[in-house]
C-alpha cells in the first residue's frame, strides 16, 4: 500500500504540472500572449515575402533568404521618411558585430527619392499581393523580416524608440542559426 502512495505521488508530480500548463494554454491563452519579451508587435498571421514579391529598378542584392532586414513601408518619401531612414542607419549600425547579417530596404510607391545619399539602403517596390496583405497595418509601418522572407514583427514608426528595435533585433540574432 505504502508503494502505490508512493508511486501516485511521483506520477502526481509528472503528471499535474502538464495538465495545468495545457489546459492555461488551451483555455487561457492570454496568460501566454501577455508575457512576451518583444517590443515590436508580432505579425499575425504570418506574412511570407520571396524575392520575386519585391520589384527593384534595377538589380540589387536583396535576398529575403539570407539576410535579416528591416524595412520602411511607406506611400512616399517625405522629411519624415528621411528621418525613419536614419533611425533604421542607426539601428544598423547599433548592431555592432551583426551588421553584416542585416540589410535596410525601403518599400515604396514613389519611385525616386534624390535626397538619398545611402548607397547601403535598397529601395524597391511591392508586389500587389503583398502590398494587400499589408493594408491591415497602418502605412508608414517599420518591419522586420527574417532570413526565410516572414514578416515577424512591426513597429510603429510615429513613436519608434531605437534602443528598444536594437534589443528585439539583438535578441533575434543571437539565438537565431540562418541568417
Amino acid at each position: 500500500m505504502k508503494n502505490k502512495k508512493q508511486l501516485f505521488v511521483v506520477l502526481a508530480a509528472f503528471i499535474f504540472p502538464v495538465i495545468i500548463s495545457a489546459a492555461l494554454f488551451y483555455y487561457a491563452p492570454s496568460f501566454f500572449r501577455s508575457n512576451t519579451v518583444n517590443y515590436g508587435e508580432l505579425v499575425k498571421p504570418i506574412i511570407t515575402v520571396k524575392k520575386g514579391d519585391i520589384i527593384f529598378k534595377e538589380d540589387s542584392v536583396f535576398n529575403p533568404k539570407k539576410l535579416w532586414t528591416i524595412a520602411y513601408v511607406t506611400n512616399q518619401c517625405d522629411d519624415y521618411c528621411l528621418d525613419v531612414l536614419k533611425d533604421m542607419k542607426t539601428i544598423h549600425v547599433l548592431t555592432n558585430d551583426n551588421v553584416k547579417r542585416i540589410q535596410r530596404l525601403l518599400l515604396i510607391d514613389e519611385r525616386v527619392i534624390e535626397k538619398n545619399k545611402d548607397d547601403k539602403l535598397l529601395i524597391a517596390k511591392l508586389d500587389n499581393n503583398v502590398k494587400k496583405k499589408l493594408e491591415k497595418f497602418p502605412n508608414n509601418s517599420l518591419f522586420l523580416i527574417d532570413p526565410l522572407g516572414n514578416i515577424m514583427l512591426r513597429y510603429n514608426s510615429n513613436n519608434i524608440d531605437i534602443k528598444l528595435v536594437v534589443k528585439d533585433l539583438k535578441r533575434l540574432l543571437r539565438y537565431s542559426r540562418i541568417g
